[in-house]
This record gives structure tokens, C-alpha cells and sequence, in this order.
């Protein structure tokens, strides 16, 4: 790799992504929209380029020259009103940066999946793995829906193009630079400010730190280089499947903060999201803090098997303390500033 196209670089897995690049000894271009925020990409030696996966030609332009491309860039929202940016971004957006790939005849491409596309494990006993397929019709929500048509076709021009395209699919990370935050990093910082004051009763998550998701894209893309393509990856944590209770608890305990005592049932937290999203996000024209899709996935404990990454990227694995203290230290930091 000498050359690297990071797509959402100055988002939260982009920016680790980009830093991992560099720290392996390749050039570094980023991706990014126009106006949007890129303190993450602040003193970096990255080449800056403006475009997005909507505009076809700034794609083009932005793969010229390019040996590796990851496409971590995608629409993460899980409200029901961001379903057209989603499909227009995640499927039509990553069609076309695949077929732009194609023609700039680039080497290698880590395409940034979501464990959407994998699902909840069907049994419950048992952490999915790389194996299962969720199924689009039954998907919570567009963000899901769009993860698991978009890697679908990234694996059909591997093979009807012989795309040199493997997909990684991160669980859930955690760590510095969450600036928006994202639906977990929101989680750690509430829990770490204590301002949390409930959890659903039946969620649960696998979490990961987000400098080994990012290692792990650099993994990939050198079993790529040895000539394994089409594979899938879960990037997790062999120790990470915890409850949401656990999870709440582990980032107070690294603020140094009590943790909520109080689990909410399904039902109530089910109301409480159908409230946000028709009424109170409207009228406030603001994001929900809490999406119908968020509670229809918490529904089910998204917990996984990182074994395959572990085994075959050789994934590293922080621990956990320290991989809740760096997102907790993160976000009280970031609070000061």
C-alpha cells in the first residue's frame, strides 16, 4: 500500500482509519464534504479532497492515482426520516464508488459493512458470526436496511467484476474523537457525565475499541494483497458481548460516577422513541436521542464472534478497561474544552 483513499475521513472510524494509514507509511487522501467538520483530520499530513458519495465525478477524481481504497463513509442515522439520504448515500453512493474503483483499476478495497448485515444472533445462546445474513424485510430501520443491500453488492461485483473487495463489519466501537457522538458514544457520555438516568432492560452490545476496528481495516486489506477476496470480518472483541447494564456501569465506573439503577421495559421504551420521533424531534426540528429503530434493535443483544478476525487478521484485542477509560477520559476531555 502506498497510496490510500480514506472515504469519511474525518468521521469517527474514518479518523482512526486515516491515522492507522499513515502510521503504516502510506499517503493518505481524504475524502471529505464540504463544510463539514475536520477537527479530527487537524495536523494530520493527509491530502484534503471535497466530494461525497453522492457526486459520482468527485469520486472519480478522488481515486485517481489510488492503489487502496476504504470506504468507511455512510449515512448512520437510525430515524425513520433519513430513509431516502440513506439509500441515496449507503447503496447508490457505494454502487458508484465501486465502479468508479473498478475503473481506476485500484489494488484493494475495504469496504466499511455493519453488523446491521449480519443481524441479532438467531440463537440466542449463541454470538452471531460472519455466517449469517440478516434479511432486508426484516431490518429495524433504513440505516440497517441500506448496510445489508449495499455489502450485498459489494460482494456481487467481486463476483461478476472480480472486485478486489473485501468487507470488514465493525461491532460496536468506542474511543476518542466520537465529536457528533455516535448512538454508543452517546451512551458512554451520558453514562460518564451521569446523566443517564435509565437503560433498557434487554439490550446488549459487543464492544470493541476503536483503534483495533481501525487496525483491523489495515489487516484486511493485506489479505487482499495475499489474495483472499470476498471474505467478511466482524471486528469485535472476543470479550465484548456485554449487557447494556454492564455497559452503562463499566463507563460510569471509568468517570468515577454511580451508575442508573433504573432498566425501563421494551414497551416503555418503545413509546418513549415513538414520542421523540413524531412529536418532540419535529417540532424541535432536531435528531431524536431515541429512534424506533434503536429500540427494535435493543430488542435483541447484538452480540457477535470476532473469532474469524482474531484468528485470520490477527485483530487486536485492547482490553476492556482500558478501552472504557480512553472513551470515557475522551469524552470528560472533550466536555472541558
Amino acid at each position: 500500500m502506498k497510496r490510500a483513499l480514506v472515504t469519511g475521513a474525518n468521521g469517527f472510524i474514518g479518523a482512526h482509519v486515516v491515522r492507522a494509514v499513515l502510521d503504516a507509511g502510506a499517503e493518505v487522501r481524504a475524502l471529505v464534504r464540504p463544510n463539514s467538520d475536520q477537527r479530527n483530520l487537524d495536523g494530520l499530513p493527509v491530502e484534503l479532497v471535497h466530494g461525497d458519495l453522492t457526486d459520482s465525478q468527485s469520486l472519480v477524481s478522488a481515486l485517481d492515482g489510488i492503489d487502496t481504497l476504504f470506504n468507511v463513509a455512510a449515512r448512520y442515522d437510525l430515524s425513520r426520516r433519513a430513509r431516502s439520504d440513506a439509500y441515496r448515500v449507503n447503496v447508490d453512493g457505494t454502487r458508484d464508488l465501486m465502479h468508479a474503483a473498478l475503473r481506476a483499476q485500484v489494488d484493494r478495497v475495504v469496504h466499511t459493512s455493519s453488523v446491521a448485515a449480519v443481524g441479532p444472533p438467531r440463537d440466542p445462546s449463541h454470538p452471531a458470526d460472519e455466517i449469517q445474513w440478516a434479511e432486508v424485510e426484516h431490518a429495524p430501520g433504513p440505516y440497517e436496511e441500506t448496510k445489508i443491500i449495499s455489502e450485498r453488492l459489494v460482494h456481487e461485483l467481486v463476483q461478476s467484476e472480480s472486485l478486489p473487495a473485501v468487507c470488514v463489519l465493525p461491532t460496536a466501537p468506542i474511543g476518542p474523537l466520537d465529536l457528533k457522538p455516535t448512538p454508543t458514544g452517546r451512551l458512554i457520555r451520558d453514562a460518564a457525565l451521569g446523566q443517564m438516568p435509565a437503560h433498557i432492560r434487554s439490550a446488549g452490545l459487543n464492544i470493541v475499541h476503536v483503534t483495533d476496528v481501525a487496525m483491523g481495516h489495515l489487516l484486511a486489506a493485506e489479505q487482499i494483497q495475499r489474495g483472499h477476496v470476498g471474505e467478511r470480518f466482524l471486528l469485535g472483541h472476543a470479550e465484548g458481548n456485554l449487557t447494556l447494564r454492564e455497559i452503562i456501569t463499566r463507563a460510569a465506573a471509568a468517570a468515577g460516577v454511580d451508575p442508573p439503577q433504573l432498566a425501563l421495559p421494551l414497551g416503555v421504551a418503545y413509546l418513549a422513541a415513538v414520542i421523540d420521533e413524531y412529536l418532540v424531534s419535529e417540532l424541535r426540528r432536531q435528531t431524536p436521542r431515541a429512534t424506533i429503530a434503536g429500540v427494535r434493535l435493543a430488542a435483541h443483544r447484538q452480540w457477535f464472534d470476532p473469532g474469524k478476525a482474531i484468528r485470520e487478521l490477527g485483530l487486536p484485542q485492547t482490553p476492556l478497561e482500558q478501552t472504557f477509560e480512553d472513551a470515557a477520559a475522551w469524552f470528560l476531555a472533550d466536555l472541558a474544552r
